[in-house]
């Protein structure tokens, strides 16, 4: 978890590989990765580097991702 925000995938989301596939591409910042093992996560360590873009909103069913602004008051991001 970052400073702030915090980043979620979805179980789902997570251990299907084009979606995993899919948000480590459209990442601008490298939040998203694919291990080694073909499950989509999150890197920490990029996760305070987030610009809210929203391009990982559009990947996947709903709620596939959940951004929490921590900042205020753990609202989600929502695409618009």
């Amino acid at each position: 978890m970052g400073l702030f925000i915090d980043v979620k995938i979805a179980p789902q989301a997570a251990a299907d590989a084009a979606t995993s596939r899919k948000l480590a591409e459209v990442c601008p910042v490298g939040i998203y990765a694919v291990d080694a093992s073909g499950q989509g996560c999150v890197v920490e360590k990029n996760v305070d580097e987030c610009t809210l873009c929203e391009l990982c909103l559009a990947v996947g069913a709903p709620g596939a991702v959940s951004v929490l602004k921590l900042y205020d008051d753990n609202r989600p991001l929502e695409r618009h």
